[in-house]
């Protein structure tokens, strides 16, 4: 009966209140045993819960990847756009001048640019990277 009231509890009327009675000092060891019961079996169902999270945290971390790459592949489809309206020759090359001016003429444009922190220096010195040849123009 006391394995069946400290471990399963059960019965705990059937021992606890009659030993507590005659000895109030082990009223102690049975609110202890209980606590630690009920506290070692919410632990193992918070691990459960917080596990559960982890892994569904795991999975959100695929498909956020997924929705980054399609962000990426959207954003280059975007820059394509633009610069096919900055390359004011039509000739699938963008100069300097026509990157210069399009940061000035496309509003589009000069809010990307502004989002990302570029200002006309930074643009030069994108193109210059960017140039790796030194032609004057890169085909985006």
């Amino acid at each position: 009966v006391f394995y069946q009231t400290m471990i399963a509890g059960d019965s705990w009327g059937k021992i606890a209140v009659p030993v507590s009675k005659r000895e109030p000092w082990t009223a102690i060891i049975f609110v202890g045993a209980h606590l630690t019961i009920v506290f070692g079996l919410l632990n193992l169902i918070i691990a459960v819960v917080v596990d559960n999270g982890a892994e569904l945290r795991q999975k959100d971390v695929i498909g956020t990847a997924k929705d980054l790459d399609f962000e990426e592949l959207q954003e280059k489809k975007y820059l394509s756009h633009i610069f096919k309206v900055i390359d004011r020759d039509h000739d699938g090359r963008v100069s300097m001048t026509e990157l210069y001016d399009g940061a000035l003429r496309i509003s589009e444009f000069r809010h990307w640019l502004v989002v990302l922190d570029v200002d006309t220096e930074d643009l030069m010195q994108l193109f210059a990277f960017v140039d790796k040849d030194k032609k004057g123009y890169v085909e985006p």
